[in-house]
């Protein structure tokens, strides 16, 4: 469901608030406690009630796909931006620390996606082209092994995050994790 328009009409102004309201609580709740953190909790601190909570956002993956939309301009942005100007092992290297960061955005949430519930596929397609490109030009430069597939680089980061999410993302613990990574990817 998009927040333009439910079937093709276009959403009533207290529909739209509501939506608005949900996406901008969900945030925060989602921040303090986690990817699992409680619905009925950010429709009361929405100020709504759950059934429009579940109107607009079915279930738990829908809600999260909302919320991190966000994630697919902010990659993207970072592969036509600064990604793009380094030599292909760097900017492989560098992909991997952004795909961990946002992973971790919230507590729990790497664990979600690893589910790959179809819902997020709204944000994970994106990422995952994204990620595609970044390797694909490592490979065509002999940077990066041609047996490597973009879903099995997104595994071992995912794989990451879920055994570091207590840790900063930029800790020495992780960043040594991550280097492991683009090491084992090279030929």
């Amino acid at each position: 469901m998009t927040g333009a328009s439910t079937a093709g009409r276009p959403r009533r102004a207290d529909a739209r608030r509501n939506y608005d309201r949900l996406l901008d609580t969900a945030r925060q709740v989602f921040a303090e406690r986690g990817a699992d953190a409680s619905l009925d909790e950010i429709a009361r601190r929405a100020g709504v009630g759950p059934g429009t909570l579940y109107r607009h956002f079915p279930n738990r993956a829908e809600l999260l796909s909302a919320v991190l939309a966000d994630w697919v301009e902010d990659i993207r942005g970072a592969a036509d931006g600064p990604l793009a100007g380094l030599p292909p092992a760097d900017a492989l290297a560098g992909w991997l620390r952004l795909l961990h960061r946002h992973l971790t955005t919230y507590r729990g949430l790497a664990a979600f996606v690893n589910a790959e519930d179809p819902a997020l596929s709204g944000v994970c397609t994106p990422i995952a082209e994204v990620g595609e490109a970044v390797l694909g030009a490592a490979q065509r430069a002999g940077a990066a092994r041609a047996d490597v597939a973009v879903r099995d680089m997104h595994r071992m980061v995912n794989g990451v995050a879920i055994a570091t999410e207590s840790l900063p993302p930029d800790s020495p613990e992780v960043t040594r994790l991550l280097d492991i990574i683009a090491a084992g990817l090279r030929p």
